[in-house]
C-alpha cells in the first residue's frame, strides 16, 4: 500500500486529492467493469438482439455523449469533483432500475441512464488527472487512471464471471434473469463506495468557472481527431462483443474472462505505458502510429474467418480485442495534445466535452448504420470501414504541429 501511494505522490502533488481520486476511480471501474463484461449477453440472452437491435441500443446509449457539452454546460458552477459524483449517481440508479423486468425498450431507457453517468464523468477524470499531476506527468497520471479503471475491470469481469459459474454450479441457480439481478447489486454497492471515497478527505473542491458552451477554432484539429476516433471506436465498442457472441457463441462467463484479461493487461502495464510513451515520445507520434496498428486489428476482426479454421479464428479474434483494448487507450494522447493548447483547466474540460460530444454525433450515425451493415454484409464490411476511419486518422495526424505533452 505505502509503494502505491509512494508512486501516486511520484506523479501527483499532495494535497490536492489524489489519494483519494485514484481510489475511487478503480472502484467505479469495478462497477463499470461489471457492467460491461454483462451488457452484450444480457441484451442478447434476455432481449434477443440482431445486430439492427444492437446499432438501436448503441444509438440511444451514446446520445448522452452527443449532448454531453450540453449537458456539462448546465453543470458549468459546479467543481469537476461534483461533476464526478454526480456521474456516479445517474449510473447508480440506473442499476437499480435494471432489477426492474421491463422489455427491450425500457431496458434501453436504463442503459442510457447508465450510459448518462458514464459519459458525465468521461471528461471530468481526465482533466482532474491532468490538473493534479505534477509538471511534465500529466500523461503518466492519465495513465494511472487507465490503469486504475482497468485493474477495476478485472475485479468486475471476475465478478461477473464468478457470479454466472457459482451461481448454477453451488446455488442451484439456472433463471439467467437471477444472475444478471446479482450483477445490478454487487454495481449498485461498487458505485456506493464510489461516491463515499470521493467525500472522505480533502480534495481540490474548488467552484468550477467553465465556459456554458464552448468551441475554439485553435482546437480544430482536436475536433477531428475526435470524429474518427468515434466512428472507429463505436464499430470496435458495438460489434466487436456481439460478433463475438453471436459470431463465435461465447456466452456470459467466457465474455467476461476475456473482458478480464484485456483489463488485467492494460492493469499491470498497458495504461501507465502508453502514459509514458505519450510524455516521451510526444503525443503526436503516438497519434500516428497506434492507429496504423488499428487498422490491421479491424481487418482480422472482419476477415478472421475467411483467413482461419475456426478453432484458429477465435483465437485470433479474442487477441485482436485485447490488442484493440490496449491500443485505444492511446486516445489519451488527444487529450494531452488539446491540454497543450489549453489556457486552463475550465477551458480544458469544457474543449474535452465538446471533443466528446463531437465523436458521439458520429458514433450514433455508426451505430445504426452499422446495425444494419452487419445483418446485411456482414461483419467483414463493417469491420473495414473502421480500417478505413484508422488509416484516415493517422494520415490526419500528420497534420498536427510538433507539439511535445507539457
Amino acid at each position: 500500500m505505502n509503494v502505491i501511494k509512494r508512486y501516486i505522490y511520484n506523479v501527483c502533488k499532495e494535497g490536492v486529492g489524489a489519494g483519494l481520486f485514484f481510489p475511487s476511480i478503480f472502484v467505479w471501474g469495478v462497477g463499470v467493469g461489471c457492467f460491461a463484461a454483462t451488457l452484450n449477453n444480457f441484451m442478447v440472452e434476455i432481449h434477443h438482439v440482431s445486430g439492427t437491435g444492437r446499432g438501436i441500443l448503441e444509438f440511444f446509449r451514446e446520445t448522452p455523449g452527443v449532448l454531453l457539452i450540453f449537458i456539462l454546460a448546465m453543470l458549468h458552477k459546479l467543481s469537476n469533483w461534483n461533476v464526478l459524483r454526480l456521474g456516479a449517481a445517474f449510473s447508480l440508479l440506473a442499476a437499480g432500475l435494471l432489477l426492474i423486468p421491463t422489455k427491450f425498450m425500457g431496458a434501453v431507457i436504463f442503459v442510457t441512464i447508465f450510459s448518462l453517468g458514464e459519459h458525465i464523468v468521461m471528461p471530468v477524470r481526465q482533466v482532474i488527472a491532468i490538473s493534479i499531476a505534477r509538471p511534465g506527468k500529466e500523461g503518466e497520471s492519465q495513465g494511472m487512471v487507465t490503469s486504475a479503471i482497468s485493474a477495476g475491470t478485472v475485479v468486475g469481469s471476475l465478478i461477473v464471471a464468478g457470479v454466472f459459474y457459482a451461481l448454477p454450479q453451488y446455488f442451484g441457480v439456472e433463471e439467467l434473469r437471477i444472475m444478471f439481478n446479482t450483477v445490478w447489486c454487487i454495481i449498485i454497492g461498487l458505485l456506493i463506495v464510489s461516491v463515499c471515497l470521493t467525500l472522505m478527505g480533502k480534495v481540490d473542491d474548488i467552484k468550477g468557472k467553465r465556459p456554458n458552451l464552448y468551441f475554439n477554432k485553435k482546437y480544430w484539429r482536436f475536433y477531428t481527431l475526435e470524429l474518427f476516433y468515434g466512428a472507429r471506436k463505436q464499430v470496435f465498442l458495438t460489434f466487436g462483443p456481439l460478433l463475438l457472441i453471436k459470431g463465435y457463441g461465447m456466452d456470459t462467463k467466457q465474455i467476461a474472462t476475456l473482458f478480464g484479461i484485456s483489463a488485467l493487461i492494460t492493469a499491470l502495464f498497458g495504461g501507465r505505458l502508453i502514459g509514458k510513451i505519450v510524455d516521451y515520445f510526444g503525443c503526436r507520434n503516438v497519434m500516428i502510429y497506434d492507429t496504423v496498428i488499428l487498422g490491421i486489428v479491424c481487418l482480422m476482426y472482419g476477415f478472421a474467418k475467411e483467413i482461419f479454421p475456426l478453432h484458429i479464428a477465435i483465437w485470433v479474434v479474442c487477441i485482436n480485442y485485447i490488442l484493440d483494448m490496449l491500443i485505444s487507450h492511446a486516445a489519451m494522447a488527444a487529450y494531452v495534445y488539446a491540454a497543450s493548447l489549453s489556457d486552463s483547466k475550465e477551458e480544458l474540460t469544457a474543449t474535452l466535452s465538446s471533443g466528446i460530444s463531437i465523436n458521439h454525433v458520429i458514433s450514433v450515425l455508426v451505430a445504426l448504420a452499422g446495425g444494419v451493415a452487419y445483418d446485411k454484409f456482414g461483419p467483414g464490411a463493417l469491420f473495414s470501414f473502421a480500417a478505413v476511419m484508422a488509416v484516415a486518422n493517422t494520415l490526419f495526424a500528420t497534420t498536427i504541429p510538433r507539439i511535445k505533452a507539457k
